[in-house]
């Protein structure tokens, strides 16, 4: 089999005009559902604050919900990238809690690419929203499988044949979602979502911390 070379190349005038179209989407999309909410909002509304058609809109996105929870793509992204940095030898679901952690001061701090306040709309919605919650947890079932293999690579196991690595991909994302959910009950009382996700993960840790 022979490798794919990325293509260097800046891209082009159309491609960056297309970059140019998706962000201000998501900015448009962002801006009416702090306005009015996530369910009040409709499509239609999102594409005419750019100017553009529905049928524009949905190149680049399968639905409102694909727009507002664009950023667990980049949330993801970031996992790969800070799971790969841990140290080789670190017990799995450690390695887990400190990435976990250090991406969600990211969110909070705005280094992902959404500001803070861009953020936390996205939790507040996700939290009154019953759709987007749903779009939420399958966007996340979709991403379970790179996550599963990720972490079986580093633990050194085959995910064909061991349901381990399976167990901590899933019992991860659980625990994240669990982490933002936490943030709405006061009676739990923590103050962001990085403390939320230490305490969730560290539950985990202590049962599934095999190597």
């Amino acid at each position: 089999m022979t490798a794919t070379v990325p293509d260097a190349r800046p891209p082009g005038r159309r491609e960056r005009k297309k970059q140019r179209t998706r962000e201000s989407l998501v900015d448009a999309a962002f801006a009416l559902f702090a306005e009015k909410g996530f369910d009040a909002t409709t499509v239609e509304e999102i594409a005419d604050a750019v100017d553009v058609s529905s049928r524009t809109f949905f190149r680049y996105f399968a639905s409102k919900e694909d727009v507002a929870l664009t950023f667990q793509d980049e949330q993801l992204r970031a996992v790969l990238t800070i799971l790969a940095e841990r140290p080789a030898d670190e017990p799995i679901m450690t390695a887990l809690r400190h990435t976990v952690v250090q991406v969600a001061r990211a969110c909070e701090s705005g280094e992902l690419g959404f500001t803070p306040e861009r953020f936390e709309c996205l939790i507040s919605m996700t939290a009154d929203s019953p759709a987007l919650s749903a779009g939420s947890l399958e966007h996340a079932q979709r991403k379970q499988l790179l996550l599963t293999e990720v972490i079986a690579a580093r633990m050194g196991l085959d995910p064909a044949t061991d349901l381990r690595p399976h167990v901590v991909a899933a019992a991860s994302l659980g625990a994240f979602r669990t982490a933002a959910e936490a943030l709405h009950n006061p009676r739990l009382g923590y103050p962001s979502l990085a403390d939320a996700a230490d305490a969730a993960f560290a539950v985990l840790e202590n049962d599934l911390n095999t190597r």
